[in-house]
Order: structure tokens, then sequence, then C-alpha cells
């Protein structure tokens, strides 16, 4: 069964930080590159960072710099790390493999107040 389970936001003043963490089960995780979306309300789902399963990481370049994506395959986890949060950054964060199009998870909100 694959399941992916986020955890990790909530309300946060601009300048704050917060550490979200996905935990993912089925084997497909463990060879695929995983990713972190967000995807804010009436607007299309972003791909924010992935990391390969050899820890090659890239980001999109309104949070490079702030944000840290990194994994343990041993204990199936995937997690960002989001530093200097904006107000732009407020979105329901998703964790998944890179290109993925079902198997969505509840996600996380992320509120980031001004």
């Amino acid at each position: 069964q694959v399941q992916l389970v986020e955890s990790g936001g909530g309300s946060v003043q601009a300048g704050g930080s917060l550490r979200l963490t996905c935990v993912y089960s089925g084997s497909i995780f463990s060879i695929d590159a995983m990713a972190w979306y967000r995807q804010a309300p009436g607007k299309q789902r972003e791909l924010v960072a992935f990391i390969t399963r050899g820890g090659s990481t890239n980001y999109a370049g309104s949070v490079k710099g702030r944000f840290t994506i990194s994994r343990d395959n041993a204990k199936n986890t995937v997690s960002l790390q989001m530093n200097n949060l904006k107000p732009d950054d407020t979105a329901v964060y998703y964790c998944n493999r890179v290109g993925a199009t079902m198997n969505w998870g509840q996600g996380t909100q992320v509120t980031v107040s001004s």
C-alpha cells in the first residue's frame, strides 16, 4: 500500500521557521526522487524542492537559500526545513514522488502572517 503522511505545519510570523516531516510507505518511494509540493487556494500545485535517493537536491527559486530538503532512506522520511518564512509561503504542503499524479496525502497547512 502506498501512503504519505505529512506533519509539522502550523501558523508562524514572518521570519519564523517550521520543519515539515513526511513519512511514506511503499517501496516505490525508496527508489524514486522525493519532493515537497505546495498549493495555495485557487492556485496550481507547485514543486518546491526535490531530492534524489542519493541526496542531490534542487529548489524553486522562490525558496532557495531559505528551505532545505533532506531524506532518510532507512526510515522512509523526507523533511523540509523552512527558515525565514514569508507570507507567500502560505499553502498546503505535500510530499510525493517527483512527477507524481496520484496517491497524494492529506498535506500539512503552513500559514505565515505578516
